[in-house]
């Protein structure tokens, strides 16, 4: 895997598991575009967040999957998501630990709320409730269900445990 040959990459892990962070970091380093998965699902007004339908969705991932490169990164993996995981050529399942994507969840609503760091959405009390949902089903059921549906890419899955390892894998393989 060098610079020349990676040019899809798939993100999933959980809230707070680096996902958006890891993804701004190999775009700039790749010079691949980035689309978080969420800014799929959902049309960014000032005004409030409109869901797309179906088949909007549909048809803008679409366009993205069938462009010459990206990096899609996402908690999600429906039936909807299956062409992103089977056209990249890699795949990084963050695992990062529960108590630090819970650790963060707290770090990125504080910092929000202060208005030190942006979202795609407004900080409110009940979205920082339901992070907690999110990451504790994402503990619970997401994980065996990313790897029931999608283990049969094991040759381009990539489970990184921290940073640590993440880095020494892809700058290693990537260059600095």
């Amino acid at each position: 895997m060098n610079n020349e040959s990676l040019k899809k990459i798939r993100i999933i892990g959980s809230v707070g598991s680096g996902k958006t962070t890891l993804a701004k970091e190999l775009s700039s380093k790749l010079k691949i575009p980035y689309y978080e998965i969420d800014n799929v699902v959902w049309i960014r007004w000032k005004s409030g967040d409109i869901r797309r339908t179906a088949e909007e969705r549909d048809e803008y991932l679409y366009s993205i999957i069938h462009s010459e490169a990206w990096i899609i990164e996402g908690v999600h993996n429906e039936d909807w998501l299956a062409n992103s995981f089977h056209k990249a050529e890699l795949i990084i399942f963050l695992n990062t630990k529960y108590s630090t994507r819970t650790y963060r969840i707290i770090k990125r609503f504080v910092l929000q709320k202060l208005r030190l760091e942006q979202s795609n959405y407004k900080p409110t009390m009940e979205i920082f409730l339901k992070m907690f949902k999110w990451n504790r089903h994402f503990e619970e059921v997401g994980k065996l269900n990313f790897f029931e549906k999608y283990g049969k890419y094991s040759d381009k899955i990539l489970v990184i445990d921290n940073k640590e390892s993440l880095d020494n894998y892809l700058w290693g393989q990537l260059g600095n």
